[in-house]
């Protein structure tokens, strides 16, 4: 044997078989996904869990520290990929996809987290040996080891251009949102450093869960009743909402495995109880939810139309999230129907309905806090594909409600070319006016100027969501 030979054995390290981490290769394998099949965390994380805790691979803590690893590292991937890019020698798109993946798990722990350097090294170096390879792990670990020379605010100062030089590329690297998402928000706000930075925030937290007790088969008080004083509380605002401590299992409560309860925002509880409680003259006896999937806002007003003895017709283009309409409203106590049928060609007649709720298709820049990737997806000439499709829905809800009937608008967005820019566009064209909605939002607070309504993450608790109410005048 050669002295070349002999030499690795007798001066290197002896070989280390890495440790495989569950955790940590289940939080790799659900941003792989995330990141391959433009999957959304919160559709592929729930299995993984399950079937890693049949597995006997997890416990609570696991799973808890698996689902901050995947949600904080995509929240916050915009700000890792700036701190990454001072890292390395090439540009981040020259960096292959998986090894990516790896580093922004590594830094959340460094950055992110209370993981004790070594160990979130370490643990990183282990994953990307087992998922990489030998040699891309020794990049991952120099590349780390970098990072870990200093603490989150240092590297900021270091990646994130002055504020005073360029406050929305600051803003946007500081809170690890895209420009162009930064400047949507602060128009939408009107204005001012407090609010936009209060609003990137919260887009960054971790959203509590709120259940909506559903009309007619559970109350509030009843789902408190069946859970601890820890574990639940009652909504802020909604008198239907029940809001779950940190960790709390929603599949575990026995109301929303049976149905009477689902998982529900509060904002989006408040903008199907608004158009209900809409004052309204003549009959109200016919409702429409015009854009019905998946079906939570359909089961609160077909419960709540059955209580006034009026029917909802629940209509969904998609015959798939059709189907989850239908087993959303399984089991409400009064008649309701269920349809798949595009809503800019409606197979039912003009001047139909009494109330109609159309809850467009839209950017979804209001639930960031739960779709964190979502920021990255969407692109600004989305707003151009969406544009066409709301106003055209919004046409068909102030056809298809009768003279002095109400048509509620909403979106999951507080994009101003989304919300009050289509309202204005159709109301040109149509025997409509608005109807002030901040009284039917009641106690909560800041609704602004009106007379349509949005709500915010940093104010009101709830994702951002617009509703401007509208009545038929001719």
């Amino acid at each position: 044997m050669s002295e070349q030979t002999r030499r690795p054995r007798q001066q290197g390290k002896p070989y280390r078989r890495p440790k495989q981490d569950p955790v940590r290769m289940l939080a790799f394998d659900a941003l792989r996904a995330v990141d391959e099949r433009d999957a959304y965390a919160n559709l592929v994380l729930p299995p993984l869990l399950r079937k890693a805790r049949e597995q006997g691979d997890f416990d609570g803590r696991d799973a808890a520290l698996a689902t901050e690893l995947v949600y904080g590292t995509l929240r916050r991937q915009g700000t890792y990929d700036a701190v990454i890019a001072a890292c390395v020698d090439r540009p981040l798109r020259e960096v292959d996809p998986p090894v990516l993946d790896v580093l922004s798990l590594g830094a959340h722990q460094l950055l992110g987290t209370r993981i004790p350097t070594h160990a979130a090294v370490s643990a990183t170096v282990d994953l990307a040996r087992i998922v990489l390879g030998d040699g891309r792990a020794k990049f991952v670990n120099a590349v780390l080891r970098k990072i870990s020379r200093q603490e989150l605010d240092a590297w900021i100062e270091q990646v994130a251009p002055p504020y005073d030089e360029d406050a929305e590329d600051h803003l946007a690297v500081v809170h690890s949102h895209p420009r162009w998402i930064v400047s949507a928000l602060w128009d939408s706000l009107g204005g001012g450093r407090a609010g936009i930075e209060d609003l990137l925030e919260a887009d960054n937290e971790r959203p509590e869960v709120t259940l909506v007790a559903r009309p007619g088969r559970a109350t509030a008080d009843e789902i408190l009743g069946e859970l601890d004083e820890e574990s639940a509380l009652p909504g802020r605002w909604s008198p239907y909402a029940v809001r779950l401590s940190e960790g709390g299992e929603p599949g575990a409560i026995d109301a929303v495995r049976e149905g009477r309860a689902g998982v529900q925002d509060e904002g989006s509880q408040l903008v199907a109880i608004a158009l209900a409680n809409a004052p309204l003259d003549g009959p109200d006896k016919a409702w429409l939810d015009g854009c019905a999937g998946p079906g939570g806002k359909a089961a609160m007003l077909a419960g709540l139309a059955a209580e006034r003895g009026a029917v909802l017709l629940a209509s969904e283009k998609q015959p798939h999230r059709a189907k989850l309409v239908a087993k959303a409203l399984a089991g409400n106590p009064g008649p309701y129907q269920v349809i798949a049928a595009d809503g800019t060609r409606p197979p039912w007649r003009s001047g139909t309905f009494d109330r109609v709720l159309m809850d467009v298709p839209c950017t979804g820049l209001g639930a960031l806090r739960r779709r964190p990737e979502a920021r990255w997806r969407r692109r600004p000439t989305d707003l151009d594909g969406f544009a066409p499709l709301q106003r055209g829905l919004l046409r068909t809800a102030l056809d298809s409600v009768r003279i002095g009937g109400v048509v509620g608008y909403a979106t999951c967005s507080p994009h101003l070319a989304e919300t009050r820019a289509v309202v204005n566009d159709v109301l040109k064209e149509k025997d409509a006016e608005l109807i002030d909605a901040r009284p039917l939002f009641p106690d909560v607070p800041a609704l602004g100027e009106g007379p349509d309504v949005q709500l915010w993450p940093h104010v009101h608790g709830t994702d951002a969501m617009y509703l401007a109410l509208i009545r038929r005048t001719g």
